[in-house]
């Protein structure tokens, strides 16, 4: 039990992961595509994209300033290279950690050519004094270089070339209200379907000269978390197995065998996540526990648990956060085929979780006081 909870959890959620590694951004630049008609999913961005650009494309003009926010994996830096390929203008990329200091910024700025797509990357992560720069940049073009110190210091405005800001965040809750109010669209990516995910999988299969079958594709695409990221590394692997193990070709079965290698199940549950989630039900009877705890069962840090586990089984409704802590669904607990016990979240019949989590907190509440009745405290229950 001990070695299936606390075991080597962070090889096998490198499989699942939304974040991009070095081979990942190789294969990436091989399979994006160039132009907004081969993207697929994201059709009401792509609808107000088109409109945008072809807008700016009459006008002879640079398209306005977008902001691309979303879930890693979804296609923000591709769509930031298609709309300078769709404006036929050079791209230029950089990120928010690369720019500490306004200096930093200014440079960059400075040699944009007129029409230039300037796409940063994680701009959530620009330091303040960069943002203030940026903000006259993407108003007026215009930055202000000050030169010197003290009472004898003095500002230079440099003029900017009119370009177009890609800005793009997984955080955007995080930029200051005075740098969203300047993009001129805001986009927000949501999660593919397992049907999008198909056909992004049979384009990257062509591409990558793999045999395809649909089944294949339909299993690979319901454990792909709703990325095309993942689910285009999760096509590498199963095209590994296949060629080693199998005759090249991707069925149904050759695909789940192949992702049982790797320890990513029927809903794309990692390791990790099983860790996580067999941690919080069989040591903790389904919670509430807090998130140090919950890292320290497994092994692993609570950034990692937080940031790598705990998204994809909070979309899933497999656990929920409350305010005494991480707490099992019943969900959850049937999917690792346990019975959940009476009064664990998500059994309540006519309830949604928050309005249980909102009534458990009230009658929890009702105990802690002594207040209500003793009908209503003989009703109050700790979660199972």
């Amino acid at each position: 039990m001990t070695d299936d909870l606390t075991g080597d959890v962070s090889g096998a959620a490198a499989v699942v992961d939304a974040h991009a590694d070095a081979e990942d951004r190789l294969v990436d630049a091989a399979l994006r595509p160039r132009h907004l008609g081969e993207f697929v999913g994201q059709e009401r961005v792509r609808e107000q994209l088109s409109l945008i650009l072809d807008g700016a494309r009459r006008r002879g003009q640079p398209a306005d300033h977008v902001l691309l926010s979303g879930s890693p994996g979804l296609g923000k830096t591709t769509l930031a290279m298609i709309i300078a390929a769709e404006m036929s203008a050079p791209l230029r990329i950089t990120s928010g950690p690369a720019i500490q200091h306004a200096g930093d910024l200014a440079a960059v700025l400075t040699q944009l050519a007129e029409g230039e797509v300037l796409f940063l990357d994680e701009i959530h992560r620009m330091s303040r004094p960069a943002e203030e720069m940026l903000y006259m940049a993407m108003e007026d073009f215009r930055v202000d270089v000050v030169v010197g110190k003290g009472p004898g210091a003095s500002a230079i405005p440099l003029d900017l070339a009119p370009f177009t800001l890609v800005g793009a965040t997984t955080r955007a809750g995080l930029l200051p209200g005075p740098l969203r109010d300047r993009f001129g669209f805001t986009a927000h990516m949501d999660f593919y379907s397992p049907a999008e995910l198909e056909q992004v999988l049979v384009r990257s299969a062509g591409l990558l000269d793999v045999r395809l079958l649909p089944e294949g594709g339909a299993e690979i695409a319901g454990r792909s978390r709703g990325t095309p990221r993942i689910a285009n590394r999760l096509l590498r692997r199963v095209r590994d197995f296949a060629e080693v193990r199998s005759d090249g070709v991707i069925t149904r079965e050759v695909a789940a065998a192949a992702l049982a290698v790797y320890d990513v199940d029927d809903l794309g549950l990692d390791r990790l996540d099983r860790a996580v989630l067999t941690t919080l039900i069989k040591r903790f009877g389904g919670g509430p526990v807090g998130l140090s705890t919950v890292a320290i069962a497994v092994g692993e840090e609570p950034e990692t648990v937080e940031e790598v586990a705990e998204p994809f089984l909070f979309r899933a409704g497999f656990i929920v956060r409350t305010p005494r802590g991480r707490v099992a669904t019943a969900a959850g607990w049937r999917h690792l085929g346990l019975v959940p016990p009476v009064g664990s979240l998500g059994a309540l019949p006519g309830a949604t979780l928050f309005e249980e989590i909102d009534l458990r907190d009230d009658e929890a509440s009702d105990v802690v006081s002594g207040g209500g009745t003793d009908d209503a405290n003989r009703g109050a229950r700790p979660i199972a």
